[in-house]
């Protein structure tokens, strides 16, 4: 189950962490390698998933969501240091657009044969950031994160 630690009324930022029940590697494995079979919430498609895993890397990823629309990610990565922190934000971070304007920064932290997954999300303005909240991007987190776990238990 996921806990939602904060959500600062001072930043715009949503924090997130879940402990999984898998080891790092496997983990990190499932961020740059599976993602096309768990990434969004339930009742999304992935409709396409290219990921080019490394600083100034692209992650285009195109869903289906459960009511037709279809969601297009431009991402690149800011940081990658395997097997414990990836860093990505929109391609266009920090311009108007139609989507909140956010980057992710997700820590894997060793537990023994456990892996406690952390998300912070940075939103470029708090405008952004109440986006996010009004069409449901912690929701759609949490049921990608348990997705997630469904996976790395057939790894």
């Amino acid at each position: 189950m996921i806990d939602i630690q904060s959500s600062s009324k001072e930043e715009p930022i949503i924090v997130m962490t879940r402990t999984l029940d898998a080891p790092r590697e496997l983990v990190w494995a499932a961020f740059t390698d599976h993602v096309s079979k768990w990434f969004g919430g339930r009742g999304f498609e992935t409709l396409a998933c290219e990921m080019d895993v490394r600083p100034g890397g692209k992650w285009l990823h195109v869903m289906r969501l459960p009511n037709g629309e279809e969601m297009r990610m431009d991402v690149v990565y800011v940081e990658v240091t395997k097997p414990e922190r990836l860093v990505w934000q929109n391609v266009d971070f920090g311009k108007t657009t139609k989507h909140p304007a956010s980057q992710m920064t997700v820590t894997l932290e060793a537990l023994g044969n456990k892996t406690k997954w952390k998300l912070v999300a940075r939103f470029a303005t708090m405008a952004d950031r109440e986006l996010a909240n009004r069409i449901g991007f912690a929701g759609a987190i949490a049921e990608g994160n348990d997705k997630l776990a469904e996976l790395l238990k057939t790894l």
